[in-house]
């Protein structure tokens, strides 16, 4: 029986423990909350993969692409198109929101919301750089990570042969890495079942019903994002097959969708751009940049469905000024939240400040969050897989045949 488990394909195994997660929270109800601790370690288990994964991916990665023109112009395409894509969801964010009339008499219990203290634009700059890089990766500031790990990888590029031993040593770091990123994979049907399990169990589906045109919306949007203007780029700038693509991208997008979480999804979504044919320098590049700077879901289209919505529950009228400072914020928004569950609130609270709209207005929508996040991460990390198989088609760095082989590929992006 084992052996016959062994074989099923990985996204059949993560589908099942999707539907069957379903099926116990609406059987179970309340009870099912008590399949959360499966869920939990399985999020844990990722969250222990994370940093010395993305320190390790991000050096390997610069000294394998190398410190030539191939490096820079791989860096300023894949920042072009999350900046193009992040632009285009809060526009998609903006229309579905003012064609869906979300107010109405809502009467959920409000909770204290206070203003977040959100840093400048020059605070941010400076927090990128870490003080004490070992205490950046111990906390899992993953940005730091980034920072630390690019200028490491530059560094040895330019010392060259000297710092060979320490290049070697990162390689082996990153084999090892990836070899357990490959033994906590095999824990995500599991995973996947006990969240989704919690999550409808948890909320049920009344809770769903006073919030249902807002929820719509979101739902709406993510999903023409992700059809539409995803699927056109992978259909029109990289000339494949977007039906293939969806295929091969579905497990991570589960995997997304149930953990709200883009970076523990990284080691999912690795796993989909290798069966896509994206090289392993490439891959190992765009992903964790991605985690952190491709919110399509939590900064562009969630921000300016939110603003919308909880302008009309407080009666308070938009303007065309208005919905262009939604529309710049929800952008800058889009490549600078962070890649964890709940940031998205954060940059609400952004954008409601630059509109001067009420930030109470987040406890109307504070309690269904986690359903929202579900469906905005998943948006992220297809972005992510979209950009790598875009721009790494444009530059070289994908196997097309890989792309249409319906075989797992024979050498990992781990190797």
């Amino acid at each position: 029986m084992w052996q016959t488990i062994k074989q099923i394909p990985f996204w059949q195994k993560v589908l099942a423990g999707f539907i069957l997660g379903i099926t116990f929270g609406l059987v179970l109800g309340e009870q099912a909350t008590q399949l959360k601790p499966l869920g939990d370690l399985f999020i844990a288990a990722i969250k222990m993969l994370v940093a010395p994964l993305v320190f390790c991916a991000i050096v390997v990665s610069i000294t394998s692409l190398g410190s030539g023109v191939s490096l820079k112009r791989l860096s300023f395409k894949t920042l072009l198109m999350f900046m193009f894509t992040g632009t285009i969801a809060s526009l998609i964010g903006l229309t579905i929101g003012s064609l869906i009339d979300m107010g109405g008499t809502l009467e959920l219990a409000t909770t204290e919301v206070r203003e977040r203290n959100v840093p400048g634009f020059a605070q941010v700059l400076l927090d990128m750089v870490p003080v004490n890089p070992f205490a950046s990766l111990a906390e899992g500031k993953v940005l730091q990570i980034i920072v630390f790990a690019a200028l490491i990888g530059i560094a040895i590029n330019k010392v060259g042969e000297k710092a060979e031993p320490l290049k070697r040593t990162i390689e082996a770091g990153a084999e090892v890495m990836f070899q357990l990123t490959r033994m906590v994979l095999q824990l995500t049907p599991i995973g996947v079942f006990g969240l989704m399990a919690w999550v409808v169990g948890e909320y049920g589906l009344s809770m769903l019903l006073p919030l249902g045109k807002f929820i719509a919306a979101i739902y709406l949007a993510a999903v023409i994002h992700i059809l539409f203007i995803y699927g056109g780029l992978i259909k029109f700038a990289a000339k494949l097959s977007p039906i293939q693509f969806f295929r091969k991208a579905m497990p991570a997008q589960l995997v997304a969708f149930t953990t709200a979480s883009s970076f523990g999804t990284l080691p999912a979504s690795t796993r989909a751009t290798e069966s896509m044919g994206v090289s392993k320098k490439y891959g190992a590049f765009v992903l964790p940049l991605g985690a952190t700077m491709n919110m399509d879901g939590c900064g562009g289209i969630y921000p300016a469905i939110a603003a919308i919505f909880i302008a009309q529950i407080y009666g308070i009228p938009l303007d065309m000024t208005d919905y262009m400072l939604i529309a710049v914020t929800a952008t800058v928004a889009s490549v600078g939240t962070a890649g964890v569950p709940g940031s998205a609130m954060v940059m609400l609270s952004v954008t409601l400040g630059v509109v001067g709209l009420p930030l109470e207005g987040i406890a109307f929508i504070a309690a269904i969050d986690r359903v929202i996040d579900m469906i905005r991460t998943a948006t992220n990390v297809t972005g992510d897989m979209m950009t790598a198989v875009v721009v790494g088609k444009s530059e070289g760095q994908l196997d097309e045949a890989q792309f249409y082989s319906n075989e797992e590929p024979t050498v990992s992006t781990a190797s």
